[in-house]
């Protein structure tokens, strides 16, 4: 009688982390055999994933049990066989129409045994294991690169780090290497080393090496992977997932050189159309502002500009690869100024005779700022404010809760006066109409119908209402206490929405930013300087606080006015602020309000 193969599978891939060696699976499948009493063929092996047919091995093998060379297959798992459709269903061919069995530790499965129903169900499992872990691994790179991680293995100069907390895989700088990679780009910024001088000193002189892997490392640095590094944009902070596919994200690793060091890098190396993230930058105040002359929206560009070493001229070098006036090489320039600038001015789309002028997109950070500061307050006055909010609405419930109370018992006897309507209406008493007629059933009916539809409008979501005036006074206080510093270090949505809060038509003329502050910072900027009121709109030239470097500590920053302020004035103005802007969103959602 024949005996049996053997077959042990192992993939290098994550499928079968959890799974036996092929050498202890031999040592398992040989001890079963001798327990069975079984003859061995032949110990077959395969180091290859099962998700997809053509394994060599695994063909091979059924080619020689289709001719009668061995009666079955010993094997530790069904899954080891097969985890694909195609491979399975030759499984079980094989043991319908040529007799084979197919025997594990735990089951053994053959035609006369009427079990190849538990075969489809464990092929499945398989198969639906391998498509689950192929969109778990998706999902995975996919957040990972929303959060803004480099996927993959990490460049030169950056280590792969594993969270053991949380499990999140992050990037962070080499110590050995990050600086050895960024004094490599210090040279070839230098003008005066090209990339193969450059691979050779980090070779000879710094020792440089690759980092060490299980399978490979600790070899110097070729010359393709100076010209990735030299050309790769993850180093100024941004990378392109899929490769080609034009999109990119902003990565939160470290970078090692700025925007402009790579564009200078791309200069020398003649590759001013290298890929990069062409669309990548977010303009903040872009969409938000009209100009004021004309009224049509005001637009942004960027400028990426060098000054020439020689001759003084600025000019375009993503378009020049030399000074139009002198005619010196970009790359031959001993010490060229590279310049980036964000303008905002009037788009002129439909009024090209607009004479408003353009102006720095820091120039609008330092005005809005300057408006920011009259409404920003110290976490002392946040914390007052927030408490005495809360003093207000718990005694402000109480009467709110009797009006409620009123309402629902307004609603319920008019529900029940319509019933009664009704009633009288079709009582036998009536049947004549001498006690209540079409036309007078009618005019009542519709009355206290509207009546009812006006009281339910006011008990919908009373509670919710009540609410809502806390809620949303405490987030001004909680944003005005941290919008200066928010604003400073956000990227532009986060300035973006900083703005869109705090103010509305917003117009840019003669390079003075208005803005039409919300009612709640007219409110709260007014309690804190009654001397330089917030009017709305809020216009820097006339409270002066556009002069940015003249503007006196105690109107920059609250906290410090509150410093030298006595303390009850503090206080008070915590209170009388905190009170005006409960008031409002108490009108805004229809509450009565109590004289102030």
């Amino acid at each position: 009688m024949p005996g049996y193969f053997i077959y042990c599978r192992k993939s290098s891939e994550a499928e079968d982390r959890q799974v036996l060696s092929i050498e202890s699976q031999t040592r398992e499948l040989e001890q079963l055999a001798a327990k069975l009493n079984f003859s061995i063929v032949e110990v077959l092996t395969e180091s290859k994933s099962a998700k997809d047919p053509g394994r060599p091995v695994f063909n091979e093998m059924m080619q020689r049990l289709y001719r009668g060379e061995a009666a079955g297959i010993i094997c530790w798992k069904l899954d080891r066989l097969a985890r694909n459709p195609v491979d399975g269903g030759s499984i079980i061919w094989a043991i319908k129409q040529h007799g084979i069995k197919v025997i594990t530790p735990a089951q053994s499965y053959a035609h006369e045994d009427d079990n190849i129903i538990l075969m489809y169900i464990e092929f499945g499992m398989a198969q639906k294991y391998v498509d689950d872990l192929s969109k778990n691994v998706k999902r995975g790179l996919k957040t990972k690169i929303e959060n803004g991680w480099y996927p993959g293995k990490a460049p030169p100069g950056y280590l792969n780090n594993t969270d053991k907390m949380t499990g999140e895989n992050t990037l962070l700088k080499d110590p050995e290497r990050f600086r050895l990679i960024r004094r490599m780009w210090d040279l070839m910024l230098t003008g005066l080393y090209t990339p193969p001088r450059i691979q050779e000193i980090a070779d000879t002189e710094w020792g440089l090496r690759t980092r060490i892997t299980r399978r490979s490392g600790g070899k110097p640095l070729v010359r393709s992977a100076i010209y990735k590094i030299f050309t790769k944009p993850f180093y100024y902070g941004w990378f392109e997932y899929p490769h080609g596919s034009g999109q990119w994200y902003q990565g939160k690793h470290e970078p090692m050189i700025t925007e402009a060091e790579y564009d200078r890098v791309q200069t020398l190396l003649g590759r001013n159309g290298n890929p990069r993230p062409q669309s990548h930058y977010e303009f903040a105040f872009k969409g938000l502002i009209r100009c004021g002359e004309c009224g049509l929206m005001v637009t942004a560009e960027e400028k990426h500009q060098v000054m020439c070493s020689n001759c003084k001229f600025k000019f375009a070098y993503r378009r020049w690869n030399a000074c139009p006036r002198c005619e010196t090489p970009v790359d031959k320039m001993t010490k060229p100024l590279f310049l980036h600038y964000t303008y905002y001015h009037c788009s002129k789309s439909r009024k090209p005779l607009c004479s408003q002028k353009c102006v720095t997109g820091l120039e609008l950070e330092k005005q809005i700022s300057a408006n920011l500061a009259l409404i920003s307050i110290s976490k002392q006055f946040k914390d007052w404010a927030i408490k005495y909010l809360h003093e207000m609405h718990a005694k402000e419930s109480t009467t709110q809760i009797t009006i409620i109370e009123t309402q629902q018992k307004a609603y319920r006897e008019c529900v029940q006066e319509i019933d009664n309507l009704v009633k009288l209406k079709t009582s036998p008493s009536n049947a004549d109409g001498s006690r209540l007629s079409d036309e007078e059933y009618g005019q009542r009916r519709v009355k206290l119908l509207k009546e009812k539809a006006a009281l339910e409008n006011i008990l919908n979501g009373a509670e919710h209402r009540m609410e809502q005036p806390l809620k949303l006074s405490e987030q001004v206080f909680e944003f005005a206490c941290i919008v200066q510093e928010r604003f400073a270090k956000g990227d532009p949505k986060t300035k973006k929405e900083i703005l869109t809060t705090v103010g509305s038509n917003l117009t840019l003329k003669d390079k003075k930013l208005l803005i039409e502050a919300r009612k709640p910072f007219v409110i709260l900027g007014n309690t804190l300087s009654p001397a330089m009121p917030v009017i709305s709109p809020i216009e820097p030239e006339k409270t002066e606080v556009a002069q940015w470097q003249n503007v006196p500590s105690s109107v920059v920053s609250p906290y410090l006015r509150g410093e030298r302020d006595d303390v009850r004035t503090y206080l008070h103005k915590a209170e009388r602020a905190a009170a005006l802007i409960y008031a409002h969103f108490k009108k805004e959602f229809g509450l009565p309000n109590k004289r102030l």
